[in-house]
């Protein structure tokens, strides 16, 4: 066999390997990879998570036993990212990107966010990298999921719960989130302080108030604003809302049907519907 030979040889056989080393079966996971993200607030919120199934066995406290640290789903630890400081059930923790663990108990389940993003589930864990702990109750699911799911529930302006439901098992906790401060603060930059004359902003910035139930003879007076630079259903049906809070019942009512008007003109019958109640509830 001459030089050549050889040389031709040595390439199919590398040739071959390659080919052979690339093909792979695709097939479906056993625990598919799942992401779930929620805005809370002001805040985004993301779980990267995969998903096991039940598949006929016992799971809490023999699959994954009581009192030893889990990875809370299958394959790596499960991520969970914050895009600001939030509190979880009372602690404050800082925006990041963190591994949550958890540790099942029979009555209650112990939630840990690490700094250790790297691990393989649970294997190598060490407590040192945790940023915080906490305990929360369980209680027994009234259905039974198959599929391990972390979902969003209980949303409120500034807060929301994480609830894990898997088995007959369900357990969470609460998130908190920083709102109105910040939006105080734009409120004062934006709107107070340029005394802007923004119908949008101004609109805006009501709204806000009226939400939290904060100065109406303030917010009154930027809708006013809004609606005379820049007329819109959405934000006469907002100055009607405002002076019914302030009791001026008359005033309401004409500011509701002026809405209820060009709500028709504009042929969006959802707040035609708003305004009549309103004005049904004011008299």
């Amino acid at each position: 066999m001459n030089l050549r030979t050889s040389v031709l040889l040595i390439f199919l056989m590398a040739f071959s390997t390659g080919v052979l080393t690339a093909q792979q079966i695709q097939m479906p996971q056993a625990s598919p990879a799942a992401s779930i993200s929620q805005k809370i607030g002001l805040t985004d919120v993301k779980v990267d998570y995969s998903r096991p199934s039940v598949k006929g066995r016992k799971i809490f406290g023999t699959l994954v036993p009581y009192g030893e640290v889990w990875r809370t789903g299958a394959n790596s630890s499960t991520k969970i990212t914050f895009s600001t400081d939030v509190i979880l059930e009372g602690n404050k923790v800082p925006a990041g990107t963190y591994a949550l663990y958890t540790i099942p108990g029979k009555k209650d389940w112990t939630f840990i966010l690490s700094n250790n993003l790297e691990l393989w589930g649970a294997i190598g864990y060490m407590d040192d990298k945790d940023v915080v702990r906490f305990t929360v109750p369980s209680k027994k699911s009234p259905e039974a999921y198959e599929t391990m799911e972390i979902s969003f529930n209980d949303m409120t302006d500034s807060g929301a719960s994480l609830n894990l439901h898997w088995e007959k098992t369900a357990v969470g906790f609460k998130i908190e989130t920083e709102v109105e401060p910040v939006v105080m603060n734009q409120i004062q930059e934006m709107v107070i302080d340029q005394n802007t004359e923004n119908p949008g902003l101004l609109y805006q910035a009501a709204s806000y108030y009226y939400s939290i139930d904060k100065d109406m003879e303030q917010a009154h007076e930027w809708i006013e604003k809004s609606v005379e630079a820049d007329p819109k259903y959405w934000t006469m049906h907002l100055k009607a809302k405002i002076e019914e809070k302030l009791g001026m019942k008359d005033e309401a009512i004409a500011s509701a049907q002026l809405s209820s008007e060009m709500a028709k003109e504009a042929k969006n019958m959802d707040y035609v519907g708003l305004n009549e109640r309103l004005i049904k509830a004011i008299k």
